[in-house]
C-alpha cells in the first residue's frame, strides 16, 4: 500500500508528461503481483469498491475530530480525501500491525456489508500513514483526480515493458483486475492475449477542431455531425456488445440495437433516438431526435418496454473497422467507405442507415449549409481526409470536426462554490440565472468552464466582496454581475423551477459593461429550445 501511495503523491505533484509516464512505469516494473494490478485498475477508473460512500467517511471523521473543524478545513483543502487523511487522530494506544497490501485493502473493500462498513474502513484508517489514508480514500471513492487519464496509465504500461498500446486498448476490455494475462504477455512470460474470440472494443479515431482552417474538398470527405453519442457495435462469436466512445458497455442500455446487430464485423457511428423528422435539405438521413431525447436512456442498466417504443434508437453508421474478421483499419476511408455501403444493406433498416456524404461544390457552398445545421437538430459537419486510415486517437491533419456556432445568452451570477485540485483555494464554480416575467431571478445553469485563470481570479475576487449568505461551501452573492454563456442547445426540464437546462454551458466573457437588469428572460431562453 506504501508503494501505491508514493506513486499518487508523486503524480499529483509532476506536471510533466513524460515524468508521469516514467513514474507509472517505474512502479508497474516492480514484481508485485497482484498490487501493480489493481493499481492499473484504480488509474484506469476500472476499480469498483461500491461499499464506501463519502457520507460514511464524513461520518467516520466527524465522529472523531469536530464536525466544525473538519468541515472548514474540507472548505479550505478542497478534497474530502486528503482533509481526511491529514485530520484522521493516531489511535491511542498504536495498533501494532502488519503493512497492509493494496490487494489486501481492495479484497477487504470488495466484500463489506454496509453494516460492517464503518468499523472496516476506521480499522484500516487506523494502520496507515497519512500518505497511505489518502490513496485508501480516494482508492474507495473511485475518483483519483490525480492529473493521470486511462490512457496515460495504458501508455505508460506499454512504455514499461516495449509493447504496442493499441494492442493494449483493444484487449483491455476483454480482460479483468488484477490483469495477470496482462502483465504475463508484457513481461515475455505468457501469451498476448487475443481479441478473436471476444468482443472487445477498438479505440475511436478522433477529430480536431477545424476552427479556422479551411481545407480543399478534393482531399476531404465532409459528412453531417449527429447530435447523438458515438458508438462501436461489435459482433463476434455470437455476442454483440455496443461501446461508448470511452469504452463503456452501454448495450444493457440499448437491447434493440443490439439484437438487430447479428453480422460479423464492427462498425463505428451515432447512437440516436428517432424523432419527428426535421424536414429540409439537411435531414437526408431523416427522424433523428434531439440529444434530450437520446440522455433519457443512457446510463440505464435495464429498460422499459414503454421506453422502447416511446423511445427508440437507430445508429446512423460512419466507418466499418472489421468486415467479419477481415480488419480493414489500415485501408483509405475512401475504401472503408465502400465497403460500409456494401456491409449496410444487410442490416435491418430500422436500426441502421447510412451517414450521407455532403455533396457541396466548395468550402463556401458547404459553409452555406452548414449554417442550417442547427435547425435540422445536427451538431455540425464532420471532415475527413479521403486516404485516412482509422487510426487511434486524434491525428493532425486527418479527420476535423466543424461544430455549428454556440448559443449565447447573457445571465446573472447567483452563486459560487470553491472549485477542486488546482482551484480549490478560488470560488470556480457559478450558478447563474435569467429573470422571469414577474422580475424574479430563476437558476438556469452552472459552469466553470471557459475563462483563463486570470478570470476566474477577477470572479474570485467579486465573490469575497460581494458575499450575501454562506451555505456550506457555498456563497450567494449580490446578483449584480452579468456573464455571457454559451452553450449547445437548451431544453425544457421539469427537474428545474426554471423549467430549461442548458447543454455544456461555459462562461463566455463577463460583462462588466451590461446592468443585471439588462440580462435576458427565461421566455429568451425557451424560445431557442430544440
Amino acid at each position: 500500500m506504501h508503494a501505491f501511495a508514493a506513486l499518487l503523491d508523486s503524480l499529483i505533484y509532476t506536471r510533466s508528461r513524460n515524468a508521469k509516464l516514467k513514474l507509472i512505469g517505474d512502479y508497474l516494473r516492480a514484481p508485485s503481483d497482484p498490487d501493480r494490478g489493481w493499481a492499473m485498475a484504480a488509474l484506469t477508473g476500472d476499480l469498483d469498491l461500491p461499499g464506501v460512500k463519502p457520507a460514511l467517511i464524513r461520518a467516520l471523521i466527524e465522529s472523531r475530530v469536530d464536525p466544525i473543524l473538519f468541515r472548514m478545513s474540507r472548505d479550505y483543502v478542497g478534497d474530502t480525501a486528503e482533509t481526511v487523511a491529514l485530520l484522521w487522530p493516531e489511535p491511542d494506544p498504536p495498533v501494532p500491525a502488519e503493512p497492509l497490501s493494496l490487494a489486501q485493502v481492495v479484497d477487504a473493500l470488495a466484500h463489506l456489508s454496509r453494516s460492517d462498513a464503518p468499523a472496516a474502513l476506521a480499522a484500516m484508517l487506523d494502520r496507515l500513514d497519512a500518505e497511505e489514508r489518502f490513496a485508501l480514500l480516494k482508492m474507495a471513492t473511485g475518483g483519483l483526480r490525480i492529473g493521470v487519464s486511462a490512457r496515460l496509465a495504458k501508455t505508460a504500461l506499454a512504455s514499461a515493458f516495449g509493447i504496442d498500446v493499441d494492442a493494449v486498448e483493444e484487449v483491455w476490455h476483454g480482460l479483468e483486475p488484477p490483469y495477470a494475462d496482462l502483465f504475463a504477455w508484457a513481461e515475455g512470460t505468457g501469451a498476448q492475449p487475443t481479441a478473436a474470440d471476444v468482443p472487445v472494443f477498438r479505440p475511436f479515431m478522433l477529430a480536431h477542431p477545424l476552427e479556422d482552417l479551411r481545407v480543399d474538398l478534393a482531399d476531404y470527405a465532409a459528412e453531417w455531425k449527429w447530435d447523438g453519442i458515438r458508438v462501436q457495435i461489435v459482433h463476434v462469436a455470437g455476442v454483440t456488445r455496443l461501446y461508448s466512445r470511452t469504452g463503456d458497455d452501454v448495450t444493457a442500455a440499448f437491447p434493440d440495437v443490439a439484437q438487430a446487430f447479428a453480422t460479423p464485423g464492427v462498425v463505428d457511428g451515432e447512437l440516436l433516438v428517432k424523432g419527428e423528422a426535421q424536414g429540409g435539405a439537411l435531414d437526408e438521413g431523416g427522424g433523428a431526435a434531439s440529444f434530450n431525447a437520446l440522455q433519457q436512456r443512457l446510463g440505464r442498466k435495464q429498460v422499459s418496454a414503454k421506453m422502447l417504443a416511446e423511445a427508440p434508437a437507430f445508429v446512423r453508421l460512419y466507418d466499418i473497422l472489421f468486415d467479419g474478421t477481415q480488419d480493414l483499419r489500415a485501408l483509405s476511408w475512401t475504401e472503408r467507405r465502400a465497403r460500409l455501403e456494401a456491409f449496410a444493406p444487410a442490416l435491418d433498416p430500422d436500426r441502421f442507415d447510412l451517414s450521407q456524404v455532403i455533396e457541396a461544390a466548395d468550402f463556401t457552398a458547404l459553409e452555406a449549409l452548414r449554417a442550417g445545421a442547427r435547425d435540422a437538430a445536427i451538431e455540425g459537419v464532420m471532415l475527413k481526409r479521403r486516404d485516412s486510415a482509422y487510426v487511434t486517437g486524434r491525428r493532425a491533419a486527418l479527420w476535423y470536426k466543424w461544430k455549428r456556432d454556440p448559443l449565447t445568452a447573457d445571465c446573472v451570477m447567483m452563486y459560487a462554490q470553491r472549485g477542486n485540485g488546482r482551484r480549490s483555494s478560488w470560488y470556480s464554480d457559478y450558478t447563474f440565472g435569467c429573470w422571469t416575467e414577474d422580475g424574479d431571478l430563476l437558476p438556469v445553469g452552472k459552469a466553470y468552464q471557459g475563462i483563463t485563470d486570470q478570470e476566474i481570479a477577477q470572479l474570485d475576487s467579486f465573490v469575497r466582496k460581494n458575499t450575501l449568505a454562506r451555505f456550506g461551501p457555498v456563497r450567494e452573492v449580490e446578483k449584480t454581475l452579468v456573464l455571457e454563456i454559451a452553450f449547445d442547445s437548451i431544453h425544457e426540464s421539469k427537474r428545474h423551477k426554471s423549467g430549461v437546462a442548458m447543454r455544456f454551458p461555459r462562461i463566455a466573457r463577463i460583462r462588466t459593461d451590461k446592468p443585471a437588469a439588462e440580462a435576458d428572460r427565461i421566455e429568451v431562453l425557451k424560445r431557442m429550445m430544440t
